[in-house]
């Protein structure tokens, strides 16, 4: 069973995006367009394609090379620290989409997005539960909490956020690990059990729109056994159901 719906718009599908993307390199700002699209690469979750006319002068650099993709034919051009493809025809006519770590910073407006663009037809969304939470390994309670936040993510099963004085670190080791989330942010701590690494994380400053999960702790779903009320759950089977291969992006959630 998998908690990955079909996506709404399948790749190669476009979008305008309504906002004011800006990005910067080196401490300045290299990129500022009102007019960029969402081109859907990979679902289940867009690109932005940004008009060429938009970008600083010198950022991009043209390495004679071109890249077929199903979209179009690009150039190749070298762009900071990565690559960027620019199109000649097509539907990106005219439009550079950039390496996400190529350039330092993205905003939406005035708001940092990190790993890659909000897909404008997911939500996310915080709420708080009294229904009784009890999440174990091996038979070692983790945490158990009627306090918890609940995130409901489009394609995503819903995560579980503790309070930290209903979670039992003495069964968590902390890890180096950090990443990040375009919804929610960078994340401050992960932490492993035993038998599985990283399995739970938290963000001590999320973005606005989560900021009730601030320094709460959730655990991956796929990875532990979980109770609702006194009821076993289902563990779920999505892309991060195997820790030693989770998706690379930096999306937890």
């Amino acid at each position: 069973m998998s908690d990955y719906p079909e996506p709404l718009i399948p790749p190669g599908g476009t979008a305008p995006v309504p906002r004011r993307i800006r990005a910067t390199l080196d401490g300045r700002g290299v990129l500022d367009t009102t007019d960029a699209i969402y081109l859907w690469e990979f679902p289940p979750y867009p690109q932005y394609y940004v008009p060429v006319a938009d970008v600083a002068a010198g950022v991009l650099t043209d390495t004679g090379e071109t890249k077929t993709f199903e979209h179009g034919v690009a150039r190749v051009h070298t762009a900071g620290t990565g690559r960027a493809w620019v199109y000649d025809d097509g539907v990106a006519k005219d439009r550079v989409r950039f390496q996400w770590d190529a350039l330092d910073s993205w905003f939406e407006e005035d708001e940092e997005v990190f790993v890659h663009p909000r897909n404008p037809y997911s939500r996310v969304d915080a709420i708080k539960s009294t229904r009784r939470f009890r999440v174990s390994v091996d038979g070692a309670v983790l945490a158990d909490s009627d306090a918890t936040v609940i995130v409901f993510e489009t394609g995503l099963p819903p995560r579980y956020y503790f309070p930290r004085t209903a979670v039992h670190f003495e069964h968590l080791t902390p890890t180096d690990t950090m990443t990040a989330c375009p919804y929610k942010g960078r994340t401050s701590a992960y932490w492993s059990v035993a038998t599985v690494p990283d399995v739970a994380w938290s963000y001590d400053f999320p973005t606005a729109t989560l900021l009730p999960i601030a320094g709460h702790v959730a655990f991956f779903n796929e990875n532990v056994d979980i109770t609702v009320d006194g009821v076993p759950q289902e563990r779920p089977i999505t892309p991060f159901s195997n820790p030693t291969a989770r998706p690379t992006d930096g999306k937890v959630s």
